[in-house]
C-alpha cells in the first residue's frame, strides 16, 4: 500500500479542524479519565482527559496535561486543583462514555458538570475531591506540582496516589488490573471511543530467555 507523506508545511492546506484531529491521533490509543475536582466551598467539576500517564510506583505518582489557561477560557479544573491541592482520576466504562464526553462542553463555573452530564458524585470522609460513583476504578491523589510548559502554554499536573477504590473482582493477586472485565474504555484523536481485546499476558523479559505466556492471573500457561 501506497504511504503519504505530510510535514509542516502541509498544516494550511489541511484546515485548523483536520490538522488537529490528525496531530491527536498519532499518540495511538489513549487513556479515557475523568479529573474530579471542587472548590473550597465544595462546588464540584468533572473533566474528560486522554492525556491521564504513569509516572512512577514507589512514591506512586501520575500525572496529566490540561490545556492553556486564560480570562477568555478558563480551567475550572486547574484552578480547583490549586486551591485544594486534591483531585481524583476516574476510569470511563462503556456504560457512560458519552456522559464522560459531554463534560469537554464549556459550562459555566457555577455548573457542575457532575449533574449537567448526569453522573454521581462520590465521597468519602477522609478526602476532599469528588469521585465519580459510576466509575469502577477511582483514584484519590495529592497535587505535588503544577509544570508549565512554555512552548504550547499547558500545564502538567504531577500527583501522588493517596487513595484507590475499586471493584474487587478487577485486582488479581499479583496486583494486575483487569481493565477489560471491567469494560474501561480508550479514546483516539477527539472524538472516537473503543473498546480493547487482550491478546496476552507476557512474562517478566530478561536477556537470552524466552518470554512465556501468562494467564490472566498471572500465573504461567503450560
Amino acid at each position: 500500500m501506497m504511504k503519504k507523506v505530510i510535514s509542516q508545511k502541509d498544516k494550511e492546506a489541511f484546515g485548523k479542524r483536520p490538522w488537529v484531529q490528525l496531530i491527536n491521533s498519532l499518540s495511538g490509543f489513549k487513556s479515557c479519565n475523568l479529573i474530579g475536582t471542587c472548590n473550597e466551598t465544595k462546588h464540584t467539576n468533572l473533566a474528560i482527559v486522554s492525556s491521564v500517564i504513569h509516572l512512577g510506583s514507589d512514591p506512586a505518582l501520575m500525572g496529566f496535561i490540561l490545556r492553556p489557561h486564560s480570562s477568555e477560557s478558563p480551567r475550572h479544573t486547574l484552578l480547583n486543583i490549586k486551591q485544594t491541592k486534591h483531585f481524583t482520576i476516574n476510569h470511563v466504562t462503556k456504560k457512560f462514555y458519552k456522559k464522560a464526553h459531554q463534560t469537554s462542553a464549556r459550562y459555566e463555573s457555577e455548573e457542575s458538570e457532575f449533574s449537567k452530564c448526569e453522573l454521581e458524585e462520590e465521597w468519602h470522609d477522609d478526602f476532599t475531591s469528588p469521585f465519580v460513583k459510576e466509575s469502577p476504578i477511582q483514584i484519590g491523589l495529592k497535587l505535588l506540582e503544577v509544570k508549565y510548559i512554555e512552548q504550547n502554554k499547558t500545564n502538567f499536573i504531577i500527583g501522588e496516589i493517596q487513595k484507590i477504590i475499586l471493584q474487587e473482582n478487577i485486582i488479581k493477586k499479583d496486583g494486575y488490573l483487569d481493565l477489560e472485565s471491567a469494560n474501561i474504555v480508550c479514546t483516539s484523536g477527539l472524538d472516537n471511543y473503543h473498546e480493547t481485546s487482550r491478546l496476552n499476558r507476557l512474562s517478566y523479559a530478561k536477556p537470552n530467555k524466552a518470554v512465556k505466556e501468562l494467564r490472566i492471573d498471572g500465573t504461567i500457561k503450560e
